[in-house]
């Protein structure tokens, strides 16, 4: 079915069932009017060039050190994506890391997202993808809910080295809140007493644009 690829200031839905297939990019940028640029470009190639029918959504952001842009794409399946990447050109040629959203912790608070944290390990293959996933996930659990958080989402790597974890707050205060508190203090103390993970380090992000695929309705025959 073809699709019209629709522009937005949403964020875009990280426990979609419908497009496992997530890729995720960074690039590094020397201030905020860099940044913006990059982001103005890759995402008007994103917009004008026709997808695969397998995309769903593609979304650019900038950290608030204003130094880094991240980009996250979704699809159903994955065979068509770098494909479609070479066909760009300049930044938004970029590659990316494959990755698939293993577990994801909602929480009680209500809200929309004003900003997401990358929060990302190092690690020693898929076994050890699991077990820091399946242990934050119990730290986060056993704690009182962060106010502001709204939800956690770790992902994994195809080539078992990263794990991501995508986190919505409901504002940039929340998570600075969060920060001096017991419940990162707990979740440090997990990521870095566990054999085989390596903390990289955490950036906090502002959405720039999300595009949206959206199905065109075959126009009714008339009777």
């Amino acid at each position: 079915m073809p699709h019209t690829v629709t522009p937005s200031q949403v964020m875009p839905r990280i426990r979609r069932a419908d497009a496992p297939a997530v890729f995720v990019g960074h690039r590094h940028v020397p201030d905020v009017t860099h940044g913006h640029a990059l982001l103005a470009e890759v995402t008007e190639q994103w917009q004008r060039t026709p997808w695969p029918p397998e995309f769903r959504s593609f979304s650019g952001y900038l950290s608030v050190e204003e130094d880094t842009v991240l980009t996250y794409a979704r699809a159903t399946a994955a065979a068509d994506y770098r494909a479609f990447v070479h066909s760009l050109t300049g930044a938004a040629r970029s590659e990316a890391v494959e990755y698939r959203v293993q577990r994801s912790l909602v929480t009680t608070e209500t809200g929309d997202p004003g900003c997401m944290i990358v929060a990302m390990f190092d690690v020693d293959g898929p076994d050890r993808q699991r077990a820091i996933i399946d242990s934050l996930i119990a730290t986060l659990e056993a704690g009182a809910t962060p106010p502001g958080m709204l939800s956690a989402n770790f992902h994994a790597s195809l080539d078992g080295t990263r794990v991501l974890n995508y986190a919505e707050w409901v504002s940039d205060e929340a998570h600075i809140e969060f920060l001096a508190g017991s419940t990162r203090q707990a979740t440090l103390r997990t990521s870095t007493g566990l054999p085989g993970v390596r903390p990289i380090g955490f950036r906090r992000y502002h959405l720039f644009r999300t595009l949206t695929a959206e199905p065109v309705s075959a126009p009714r025959s008339r009777p």
